[in-house]
């Protein structure tokens, strides 16, 4: 479980083919902080570390996770978000993010308004239905709010620290993020939807 709140970016140094899958390995001053079997949240994916060098961690990405997320759109070069996973008895700052990314939405527009950003981002018509004005959202592991709601898109506002702070900063219109909807909605529609069926 995680909250969205970024510890570190890191940068991609290397993916090598993994038996249909891929090795992902990112260079970050956080590596030295992890241990094999670790999970990490990586740009909202959460996955599970393999080898750890100087400065330097690994995991294997599997087949279905590059299908279904945007770490199969990741190059040699591209940076990400990192976070390490809610420790018990941990401040809970953002909102719980359990890092399995429900689809993959684009950005549409970035648009500065002074020293802030207002950021666009469309998503598929199956997540309609999870989204709410002013609720919370995931996107590529970094816990945003909804400032506004079409039928296909979501507004978020971007405070200068987290600008600065994780990957939006290199953030381009077009790109794709993996977007993660807030899970005590999925659970509320859920039983409403369940409800409904038995009555």
């Amino acid at each position: 479980m995680f909250t969205g709140l970024i510890e570190a970016t890191g940068t991609v140094l290397a993916l090598a083919p993994v038996a249909g899958g891929q090795r992902l390995t990112i260079g970050t001053p956080l590596a030295a902080e992890l241990a094999l079997g670790d999970s990490v949240a990586t740009s909202g994916v959460c996955l599970t570390v393999v080898e750890v060098g100087d400065g330097v961690w690994s995991a294997d990405v599997s087949p279905e996770t590059l299908r279904v997320t945007a770490l199969g759109a990741l190059v040699q070069g591209a940076p990400v978000n990192l976070e390490r996973p809610l420790a018990v008895g941990s401040r809970l700052g953002g909102h719980f993010v359990q890092g399995h990314v429900d689809a993959t939405g684009r950005i549409d527009a970035i648009v500065p308004e002074g020293e802030f950003y207002r950021v666009r981002i469309s998503f598929p018509p199956t997540l309609a239905a999870y989204f709410i004005e002013k609720g919370s959202v995931a996107v590529d592991g970094i816990s945003l709010t909804v400032a506004s709601l079409s039928d296909s898109t979501f507004d978020v506002q971007i405070i200068p620290h987290t600008w600065m702070a994780t990957t939006l900063r290199h953030a381009q219109p077009g790109d794709l993020v993996n977007l993660e909807c807030d899970m005590v909605g999925k659970y509320v529609l859920r039983g409403l939807s369940l409800g409904t069926t038995r009555s």
